[in-house]
């Protein structure tokens, strides 16, 4: 009879007693615990070195207890929140997918490795691999809470690849499987955007209401309102314009050569004043400077949390302490941040158009000379090109979406646009001159359709109007540089 290898029977051992090895010990989990109560404690106080150490320690000490996955969550939390570093994220985000992806913390790692994914696309075919960790999370966390916001965010990614129905379906899962949560007056406002650009206006207008009946104390909902309101001024009732003449009233020899005018998204006014070199901020009727000076300013920019100054010089940040330069653009004709965080910019001597990224590299877009640009919130911009009297609705990957000949649906053409200006609904104001059409304004849809217009002639306007903003109440603002002040169409 063969008599087994003292080596094989050590194997055999040592293979039977893996699965009790695997466990984690009770003296370990306990360990774990407390050395995740630790760092709470650390991070609540704001001793933010010690809880990372702390957490750190629990992933070397315990990387098999419950509170490791945990662990890597908060320390990506913090790179993204605190440090401001998402790329210091990923790593840990990497991790927590591969080795943790059974644990109830790997759906939140999902979710926010697709939210830093898509923050990082700049057109929407980069939207790939963002949309695959949020179809991960509904796939493999049926009970998860961050479903929600996963179905919220695969719908936006949908609508930007022109997927409406897809979009649409998503967002009304989104607020429709999770009642009480903060996801339900998002989902519900995505939905009603996406319901305008499917051309379902009446739908768009009912799903706006009931956000605000169901959800009245939501920032959404005071969106929601302002929204109904522009949308039903302009495509509704279509009153003709009236000059409510200087604005806002009261106020008199306020400005110094107004010459540019932006909504900012709090619906405060921003203004630019060509003798003074600066940017000032209107808020109710305190006028507040804003940002450094910027000599030659020509085009003021919208981002989500401060503005921008297209200069002589280049681009000035409101924060910055010096341009920067924008290559060999000299005629600078006008420019728009899309919402992929590109600046789009037009040189009045260049048949193209250039784009520059967050990271700084630029590419350059086969487009007529543009004179105006403005952003639109389905991602791309409108341009204004006087060479070939057009208006260009442009996609986010610069194709025309919709072109507008100029004076279609108008009682006489105009030629030349001076300025543009968008607002959140995707309409658009143009200030117009020329032909025998002369001086005015035109208000177009997002489908193109002009909507409402009016000649200064007949509004009474008489001055040198530079530029015009559209209001979150449904009223279009113009700068009078002559007359130093301005004047709002209602």
């Amino acid at each position: 009879m063969l008599v087994p290898s003292p080596w094989f029977r050590l194997t055999a051992a040592l293979l039977c007693a893996l699965p009790v090895l695997a466990q984690v010990q009770p003296q370990d989990a306990e360990l774990a615990e407390r050395l995740y109560r630790s760092g709470e404690r650390a991070y609540a106080a704001k001793a933010y070195k010690e809880a990372l150490d702390t957490w750190g320690q629990l992933l070397q000490t315990a990387p098999r207890s419950d509170f490791a996955p945990m662990a890597l969550l908060r320390l990506a939390r913090h790179q993204v929140e605190v440090e401001r570093k998402p790329d210091a994220a990923m790593p840990i985000l990497d991790r927590l997918r591969s080795e943790y992806i059974k644990s109830p913390e790997a759906a939140e790692g999902l979710l926010m490795r697709g939210l830093l994914l898509a923050r990082q696309a700049r057109r929407p075919a980069e939207l790939k691999d963002a949309m695959a960790e949020f179809n991960r999370v509904l796939d493999l966390f049926p009970d998860a809470r961050a479903r929600g916001e996963a179905r919220l965010h695969l719908g936006r990614a949908w609508r930007d690849q022109g997927q409406l129905g897809r979009a649409l379906q998503q967002f009304i899962d989104a607020f429709r499987l999770n009642a009480g949560s903060p996801v339900v007056p998002q989902a519900m406002l995505e939905a009603a955007e996406t319901l305008d650009l499917m051309g379902d206006l009446p739908g768009c207008l009912q799903m706006l209401q009931r956000l605000r009946v169901e959800a009245p104390q939501s920032p959404e909902a005071v969106e929601a309102t302002w929204r109904m309101a522009v949308r039903v001024k302009h495509r509704l009732q279509k009153p003709p314009f009236r000059n409510e003449g200087p604005w806002p009233t009261g106020l008199t020899k306020w400005l110094k050569t107004p010459t540019l005018l932006m909504v900012a998204p709090d619906g405060d006014l921003l203004i630019f004043q060509n003798d003074l070199d600066r940017t000032f901020r209107l808020h109710g009727s305190d006028l507040v400077q804003q940002g450094p000076s910027a000599p030659g300013t020509r085009v003021l920019i919208n981002t989500p949390t401060s503005f921008w100054m297209v200069s002589k010089t280049g681009l000035v940040r409101e924060d910055a302490v010096a341009a920067q330069p924008l290559g060999v653009l000299g005629a600078v004709s006008g420019a728009a941040l899309d919402r992929w965080g590109n600046l789009w910019v037009a040189d009045a001597k260049t048949p193209a158009i250039s784009v520059f990224a967050p990271d700084g590299t630029a590419r350059t877009m086969a487009s007529p000379t543009a004179n105006a640009l403005a952003p639109l919130p389905t991602g791309g911009v409108v341009i204004a090109a006087d060479a070939d009297r057009k208006l260009l609705f442009l996609d986010g990957d610069g194709q025309p979406r919709t072109i507008v000949p100029y004076g279609k649906d108008l009682p006489a053409p105009f030629r030349y646009v001076t300025a543009l200006a968008s607002d959140g609904v995707g309409q658009v104001a143009a200030l117009v001159d020329g032909g025998d059409y002369g001086e005015g304004v035109v208000l177009f849809g997002p489908d193109g359709s002009v909507l409402r217009q009016a000649t200064f002639k007949s509004l009474g306007v008489n001055g040198r109007i530079t530029s015009l903003a559209l209001d979150h109440s449904g009223g279009l603002i113009l700068c009078d540089r002559r007359n130093d002040l301005l004047i709002r169409l209602n």
